[in-house]
């Protein structure tokens, strides 16, 4: 092989180093630029992702609380996730509620300081709402209202991603007596003979102490409890009175009034 231009002729040798001395070089190159991005990445970056839905992720449009359903305070469950660092410290936010019916409703609503504890990238938490602080008992009993919450802006988060970055309850306030209150078809039980005279005060405690709603007793059940059917047998029924009872022994006890119906007559079971 001949030498161009003075230069020595190109070796299969010549060309393998060549070869080498470019990939050395790139590679150095690309580690260069790799340092250079993690020098200059933002470690302190984390945006806070809220929803309500599923704890694996799901999202759901909104979240329904009824009024009715608790006597004093219930609840609504949402999930809260870090998109970021985890830290070795507690991380804490709060929420702030807005939108249509939020003026309505801010008497009723209970946050609180909610942390996501250090090592930890998120976790399950609630918003309350207390039916005896609504300042209209007839509120949403016709139609649904609507209220909306959303993390109050710090410098520890930022705002989450789409669809994470604020969640909605629809709002309900209306309690049908169940059909089978006063009287049932054999094997079923009236639920008057173990609960007494029907009251929507009475049957909210009933609902916020058992979390059974629209339940049935059937002298033939084989199980205390079928929740696929909701049906509850006799001798189950005789422990649900007793565990109303206590509950309202407990209320009247720790109240300055008895619970008293909205025909202003005192709950008995």
């Amino acid at each position: 092989m001949k030498a161009i231009l003075g230069f020595p002729p190109l070796t299969t040798h010549n060309k393998m180093k060549k070869a080498i001395f470019y990939i050395v070089a790139t590679l150095l190159a690309l580690t260069s630029c790799e340092k250079a991005e993690l020098d200059s990445f933002d470690t302190s970056y984390t945006a806070l992702n809220i929803w309500v839905g599923t704890q694996a992720g799901a999202v759901y449009d909104n979240a329904t609380y009824n009024y009715s359903y608790a006597y004093e305070e219930g609840s609504v469950t949402f999930y809260a996730q870090v998109s970021g660092v985890v830290t070795d410290y507690d991380r804490t936010f709060r929420l702030e509620v807005f939108g249509k019916d939020s003026a309505l409703v801010a008497p009723t609503v209970r946050t609180e300081d909610y942390v996501i504890p250090a090592g930890s990238v998120g976790g399950t938490y609630k918003v309350y709402f207390n039916t005896q602080k609504l300042t209209d008992k007839s509120l949403f009993s016709e139609s649904d209202g609507e209220v909306q919450f959303r993390v109050v802006p710090t410098d520890a988060f930022a705002i989450g991603t789409e669809k994470h970055q604020q969640f909605k309850v629809v709002l309900k306030n209306y309690l049908a007596k169940p059909a089978n209150w006063d009287s049932a078809n054999y094997p079923r039980v009236a639920l008057s003979k173990y609960f007494g005279t029907y009251s929507r005060v009475k049957y909210q405690f009933m609902i916020e102490h058992l979390g059974l709603i629209d339940f049935e007793i059937n002298y033939n059940a084989q199980t205390s409890y079928d929740e696929t059917t909701n049906v509850v047998s006799a001798a189950y029924a005789v422990y649900l009175q007793q565990c109303v009872q206590l509950a309202l022994n407990e209320y009247n006890n720790t109240h300055d009034t008895p619970l008293t119906d909205e025909f202003g007559v005192p709950v008995t079971f």
